[in-house]
């Protein structure tokens, strides 16, 4: 098949472009795939992180791509649309995580239906922050589907609320690979300057309302000097509410951060440190973080919204709470370190998703799913 891939490629950095990547790189060991690619994904003043793009000191993998696609000029949706036309594909295959990007790719979308069949990978139907516009946009941009995978039965459900009539496959997140074997514990605490012999928490990923650090500190603060907590990644917008937390805590001395975009060459410093990674979310659909501690083979308790339960809980790979708030957080985190068979039962399941969340079972489970339209 001749497969046209369009999102967010390199120079783009992010867990999007990294998945994109991945994907690009399993279909094209069995048909011909191009790359399309965007000039601007989000206008500066709509991106509140410091750059959207790789830096020099970054190891993104480069992938071949046609850059066209500029989501706030409206002509370059119609350069795109005849690109991808002229070059005659069999399937298109777009990413989509946001209304923001409905226009564009809906305008795309909807005109190449006519002439391949249109595949959309969703993230997100109904996003982490909604507004009111973000149904009726999405609504328009599904309409140039043929079907729509999503990657947890969370968003399928959000899915056939919008669009009840349509066709849709679940294909679980795969695991990504590329961040290097684990390190010495000993090595990988004294890289990040942890003490030694303390147990370690990690919020690991963009730093975003809707993820709960707020939530995840006040439940460390109740927490005993036998606890450290690792917070990794760069704040999408101020850090001065967290911070604010942070100064009244009574145990702030043992959180160590690094407020930053993790290369991927240092992620293995910090999930190789960690004996618990915790997403307190207060909305999601499914996280790329969970792929990541797979990898490092790192159990988590996650909180019971979107697909968490669905791809964490119910796989036995960590510990889903019941409720959001704190004190509930913290005595999960407590009942985790004081039982090792649930420690033991959680690696043990990780092992199994790692065989089962190949990036060759994605594509083959894609490639079928193509086939039945």
């Amino acid at each position: 098949m001749k497969i046209a891939l369009l999102s967010c490629f390199y120079p783009y950095r992010g867990g999007i472009s990294q998945f994109n990547t991945y994907l690009y790189e399993e279909l094209s060991k069995r048909h011909i795939v191009k790359a399309f690619n965007f000039t601007r994904q989000y206008p500066e003043i709509l991106f509140p992180g410091k750059t959207q793009y790789v830096t020099a000191d970054d190891e993104a993998v480069p992938v071949e791509s046609e850059s066209l696609l500029d989501t706030a000029d409206p002509f370059s949706y119609i350069r795109t649309y005849r690109a991808i036309r002229d070059w005659k594909p069999d399937v298109l295959i777009v990413r989509y995580w946001m209304s923001w990007f409905a226009p564009s790719l809906g305008y795309i979308t909807r005109r190449m239906k006519k002439h391949c069949k249109v595949i959309s990978i969703l993230d997100n139907v109904i996003p982490h922050e909604p507004h009111f516009f973000d149904a009726p946009l999405t609504r328009y941009f599904l309409k140039g589907s043929t079907g729509s995978v999503t990657l947890c039965e969370a968003v399928a459900k959000d899915l056939l609320k919008l669009c009840p009539e349509k066709k849709y496959t679940v294909i679980q997140h795969p695991l990504y690979s590329h961040f290097g074997a684990k390190l010495e514990r000993d090595e990988a605490e004294r890289r990040l300057g942890l003490e030694h012999g303390r147990k370690n928490l990690l919020f690991f990923g963009l730093i975003r309302t809707y993820k709960g650090l707020d939530i995840l500190l006040e439940a460390f603060g109740k927490l005993s000097d036998e606890y450290q907590l690792i917070i990794a990644g760069e704040p999408y917008g101020s850090f001065d509410r967290y911070q604010q937390i942070i100064d009244r805590l009574p145990n702030k001395e043992r959180i160590r951060m690094n407020l930053k975009y993790i290369k991927d060459s240092e992620v293995k410093d910090y999930f190789s440190a960690a004996d618990l990674a915790v997403l307190p979310y207060r909305s999601a659909t499914q996280s790329g973080i969970s792929s990541v501690s797979y990898h490092f083979e790192v159990p988590m308790i996650v909180t019971d919204t979107g697909g968490l339960k669905e791809t964490i809980g119910d796989r036995g790979t960590g510990i889903v709470a019941a409720e959001c708030p704190p004190e509930c957080i913290r005595k999960e985190i407590e009942g985790f370190f004081e039982d090792p068979a649930i420690q033991d039962r959680c690696i043990r399941n990780i092992r199994l998703e790692k065989e089962r969340l190949s990036w060759n079972t994605f594509a083959m489970k894609l490639e079928d799913f193509i086939g039945q339209l």
